[in-house]
C-alpha cells in the first residue's frame, strides 16, 4: 500500500497562525466555496489540525469522525465521503487561486497523496507541488493514501467535475461550432458550383463514404444529427451531480428536494449540496468530435444536417428525416428508446455507478467473438487504453427513413466509431465484412449491427479503430 507523504515546511518564510486563519476565512467566503458548507467545514478542520501540528495523524477514518460526524462504525471502504470531499476541496482551492485569489500572498493547498494541507507564502511555491524545494517529504509508516492516489475507480457520481474542466468543454464546444459553420459554408459553396443533382452525385461517387451515406439517407437533404446532453443537478458552487432518471424540468429550474433525493445517482451528496438546479448543457468531447466529423462530411455532400440534442428529437423529426444518434443509451435517451433489438446490446450492471462499468453484450457469439466487451485500462496507471463501440443501421419509425446509432461505452469510443464511419478505411472494412456474409451494400441498405474496437492513447486520443464483429439485424418495417 502506498504511504501518505507528510510535508514539513522549513522555518524560512513560515506563515503565522493568525495569517493562516485569515486566509482560510477569505477562501471560505469566496465564490469558490460559498454555499458549500461541507467543504468550508473540511477546510477549517484540516487547517486547524495543521496549526496544532497534528497532521501526521490525519487518516480517512479520523476525518470521517471528527470533520463529518460519522459514527464509530464508519467504514471508509464503503462510505467515500472523505476522499470525495477532499478531492472536491483540492480542486476548489485550485479554482480559487486561479481566479479570486490569483494575487493572494498566502497559499493553501492539499497536495495529492495526503490529507494534510500545506500553507506557505506564494512566492516560495510558484509550482505548488509537495516535492518542491521548500518542503522536506517523509513517509508516515502508518498512513493510508487517499483513494484518488490508490483507487482510481471512484464513481463518477461521487467525483464531481471542476469548473476548469467544464470551461474547457465549453471552449471546445465553441471551437467545434466554428468548425461546423465553416463546414456548412464550404458545403454550400460546393453545392452551388455543381450542376449535378446532390443526391445522384453522392450516390454515384467513387468515394465509398459518401456513397454509403447517400444510400443510407435516400435523398434526405436535412438528416438529424442528435448528440446526448445528460441531465445533472447543479449546486451553487457550480458542481454537478449526476441525475440518471426520473422527473426533470427545464434548464435552470429549481429541483424539488424530494426529487433530487429520489432520482440523483448519489443521494448522499444531494443531502449536503444545498439548492440544486437542472443543468443539461454539457456533453462529452467525443460526441462533439463526432458531430463535427459528420457535419463536415454532409456539408461536402451538399446536405444541410439539423444538429440538436437528443432530448429535443421530436416525433416529427423521426417521421420526416433519417436520424443519426451519437452516444450510448446511458447518455443519449433517444438511443435508449430507439435502439433496435439485435445480438448486441449495451448493459450496465450497476445503474447508479456508470464510470467505465458498462459493457456491450453479445447474445450469439460467433467464432472468435466474446460474449462481453468492456473498456480496458492500464493495470498500473488505470488510464483508458481501449473502448468498444456499436454501429446500428436500422429502419426508422416510418418507411423511407432510417436510424443510425454510433455509440461507445466511453465518450471517446463514440468519437472513434464516428471517425470509423466517416473514413474510407472504415467503410471499406464494413463493406468487406458484409460481403463475407453474403450481404451487399449495392441496392437497398441492409440493416446490421457492428462492433468496433477503439484504441486510445492517454485516455482521450483515438489512435486506431478496428472492426471486430458484424451481425445482421432482422429486416423489419
Amino acid at each position: 500500500m502506498l504511504k501518505t507523504p507528510i510535508t514539513v515546511l522549513s522555518e524560512v518564510g513560515r506563515v503565522s497562525d493568525e495569517e493562516a486563519q485569515q486566509q482560510v476565512e477569505r477562501i471560505v467566503h469566496s465564490n469558490s466555496l460559498r454555499g458549500s458548507s461541507t467543504l468550508q467545514q473540511l477546510l477549517r478542520y484540516l487547517v486547524s489540525r495543521y496549526l496544532e501540528g497534528s497532521t501526521d495523524f490525519l487518516k480517512e477514518y479520523t476525518i470521517g469522525l471528527e470533520a463529518f460526524g460519522r459514527k464509530p462504525d464508519f467504514d471508509p471502504r464503503t462510505d467515500t465521503i472523505v476522499r470525495v470531499q477532499t478531492h472536491r476541496l483540492r480542486q476548489k482551492l485550485r479554482d480559487f487561486y486561479g481566479q479570486e485569489g490569483i494575487h493572494d500572498r498566502i497559499l493553501i493547498e492539499i497536495p495529492k497523496g495526503q490529507y494534510g494541507p500545506v500553507i506557505r507564502l506564494k512566492d516560495e511555491a510558484e509550482s505548488p507541488k509537495p516535492e518542491s524545494s521548500e518542503a522536506v517529504v517523509r513517509e508516515d509508516p502508518n498512513a493510508t493514501a487517499p483513494a484518488d492516489e490508490v483507487d482510481t475507480t471512484v464513481n463518477v457520481d461521487q467525483q464531481l467535475p471542476r469548473k476548469t474542466t467544464l470551461l474547457k468543454s465549453a471552449v471546445l464546444a465553441l471551437l467545434l461550432a466554428a468548425a461546423l459553420i465553416s463546414g456548412f459554408f464550404l458545403g454550400s459553396v460546393r453545392s452551388k458550383s455543381s450542376a449535378t443533382g446532390i443526391g445522384i452525385a453522392s450516390a454515384n461517387s467513387v468515394d465509398p463514404v459518401k456513397k454509403f451515406w447517400a444510400a443510407f439517407l435516400q435523398g434526405d437533404r436535412a438528416p438529424i444529427i442528435a448528440y446526448p446532453n445528460a441531465v445533472f443537478l447543479l449546486d451553487d458552487s457550480n458542481d454537478l451531480l449526476r441525475f440518471r432518471q426520473g422527473a426533470s424540468d427545464s434548464r435552470g429550474a429549481r429541483v424539488e428536494e424530494h426529487l433530487a433525493q429520489q432520482f440523483a445517482s448519489n443521494p448522499a451528496l444531494v443531502k449536503d449540496a444545498g439548492a440544486l438546479y437542472y443543468e443539461d448543457g454539457y456533453t462529452g468531447t467525443g460526441e462533439l468530435q463526432g458531430v463535427a466529423a459528420l457535419a463536415q462530411l454532409f456539408a461536402e455532400m451538399g446536405l444541410k444536417p439539423i444538429i440538436k440534442t437528443s432530448r429535443n428529437v421530436t416525433p416529427e423529426d423521426l417521421q420526416e428525416h433519417s436520424v443519426i444518434l451519437l452516444g450510448s443509451p446511458f447518455q443519449n435517451v433517444a438511443v435508449g428508446q430507439l435502439f433496435a433489438e439485435g445480438d448486441f446490446a449495451f448493459d450496465n450492471p450497476d445503474s447508479h455507478r456508470e464510470q467505465w462499468r458498462a459493457v456491450i453484450l453479445n447474445a450469439h457469439p460467433q467464432k472468435g467473438e466474446s460474449a462481453t466487451y468492456h473498456t480496458e485500462r492500464d493495470a498500473k496507471t488505470q488510464v483508458l487504453k481501449v473502448d468498444y463501440s456499436l454501429i446500428s443501421i436500422q429502419p426508422g419509425v416510418v418507411q423511407g427513413h432510417r436510424i443510425a446509432v454510433l455509440g461507445g461505452l466511453d465518450t471517446k469510443g463514440t468519437e472513434g466509431v464516428t471517425r470509423f464511419m466517416a473514413t474510407a478505411d472504415g467503410i471499406q472494412a464494413l463493406t468487406a465484412a458484409l460481403a463475407a456474409k453474403g450481404i451487399s451494400l449495392t441496392g437497398e441498405m441492409p440493416y446490421f449491427q457492428a462492433l468496433v474496437r477503439v484504441q486510445l492513447e492517454k485516455g482521450d486520443m483515438v489512435l486506431k479503430t478496428d472492426l471486430t464483429a458484424i451481425h445482421p439485424l432482422p429486416h423489419s418495417k
